[in-house]
């Protein structure tokens, strides 16, 4: 009786030890936590030389709304040195819409690969996120997963830098006045995490964690341009933080080649597209996101 009691519990223990190492492959296989920001099992992607470029411009189709003017009362140093400070949801001008993110979301290149399926080196050189003006600046960046995020305070003032991810690792540090440069980085892709400063509330940025570089904002004109992008045929999505999302279909890619993809936001919300071969403008895909346990 109890050599079958103990032989019972050694398989419960075997099966439950199972069960345990499979979560945690599964795990590591969806954060991507194996070092390779394509995921484990992927190819690392080498430039041929015939790489093409993704260029447009993002129009604003209509009056931008105006962006409210903060209490800067609480703040001397804000208020003295940006007085004429506003929020930065939607920044336009002469009908071109800025902190645009563009990025290639899917598709295949022109030899069959899924661009998925393809790993991709981290940038050496780190990414600038300045505390300037009682603004962050940029508004909006992309980084790839790893890269490294130098965060400085030019401000004689202290700021207090707060990510809140939903698949990363949320963090909230001060920086005084005159303080060493933050580094971090985003070791899961995710699109897009929200910055804010607990201290000034109306201080608000917007980082995207890509798996690849073929991304880039829209400046003040409007323009983006996103350069090195493998011959394919593409799904290039743009995203604004309150306009809305929208996708454009099997933009073409060809060898040295130039594909353009224009993009035309209503101030009320929604999108229009217009750009290279086959377009089809679709709606933005609600997909929800599971917190992870620290």
């Amino acid at each position: 009786m109890l050599i079958r009691r103990a032989r019972f519990w050694l398989a419960i223990s075997i099966i439950l030890s199972l069960l345990a190492l499979g979560i945690a492959c599964k795990k590591s296989e969806d954060t991507g936590e194996t070092g390779n920001t394509g995921g484990p099992t992927a190819n690392k992607w080498k430039p041929k030389g015939n790489e093409g470029t993704i260029k447009g411009t993002v129009a604003l189709n209509g009056q931008a709304p105006a962006n409210s003017k903060p209490d800067l009362s609480a703040d001397p140093f804000c208020a003295s040195h940006n007085p004429n400070l506003t929020t930065e949801d939607v920044v336009a001008s002469n009908g071109h819409l800025a902190n645009v993110l563009v990025y290639v979301k899917s598709g295949t290149t022109a030899d069959g690969q899924n661009i998925d399926s393809l790993g991709f080196d981290t940038p050496s050189d780190a990414v600038t996120l300045d505390q300037n003006g009682c603004h962050y600046r940029p508004h909006v960046l992309g980084v790839m997963v790893n890269q490294k995020i130098d965060i400085k305070n030019s401000d004689q003032t202290t700021h207090n830098i707060h990510p809140t991810p939903h698949t990363n690792q949320e963090w909230n540090q001060s920086q005084p006045a005159g303080a060493p440069d933050i580094v971090k980085s985003f070791p899961r892709p995710e699109i897009v995490i929200p910055v804010k400063c607990n201290q000034h509330p109306w201080m608000k940025a917007h980082i995207a964690v890509m798996k690849h570089p073929f991304f880039a904002v829209s400046g003040d004109d409007g323009t983006y341009t996103i350069k090195g992008v493998p011959p394919g045929t593409y799904t290039v999505v743009a995203w604004h933080e309150k306009l809305g999302e929208q996708t454009l279909g099997t933009v073409k890619v060809d060898a040295n080649g130039t594909a353009t993809a224009d993009f035309s936001f209503s101030p009320t919300g929604g999108a229009t597209a217009s750009g290279q071969r086959s377009l089809e403008v679709m709606p933005a895909l609600d997909v929800p996101m599971l917190m992870e346990q620290h």
